[in-house]
C-alpha cells in the first residue's frame, strides 16, 4: 500500500472533475463525480506503476539505485 498526493479540480463548464498525480508526470484522469474521479486516478496510478517488459540486448547491464 502506498499513498500518492493528487490534485482534484472541478470544471466549471461541465461540472466534471479532473485529477492528476503531480509525482507521476502525465498520470491524469477524470470523472463525473469527485468519488468517480478519485477511483479513476487510483486505477491510472496502478497502471502507471506497472513495469513494462523491456527487450534489451545481451550486453546491457541492469542496476538499481537507491535515493535517500
Amino acid at each position: 500500500m502506498s499513498k500518492w498526493r493528487v490534485i482534484l479540480e472541478k470544471d466549471i463548464e461541465t461540472g466534471y472533475f479532473s485529477v492528476c498525480c503531480p509525482e507521476l508526470p502525465g498520470c491524469t484522469s477524470c470523472g463525473e463525480t469527485e468519488e468517480q474521479a478519485l477511483e479513476n486516478i487510483k486505477e491510472a496510478i496502478e497502471l502507471y506503476l506497472q513495469p513494462d517488459d523491456i527487450n534489451l540486448s545481451s550486453d546491457v547491464m541492469i542496476r538499481e539505485v537507491i535515493i535517500t
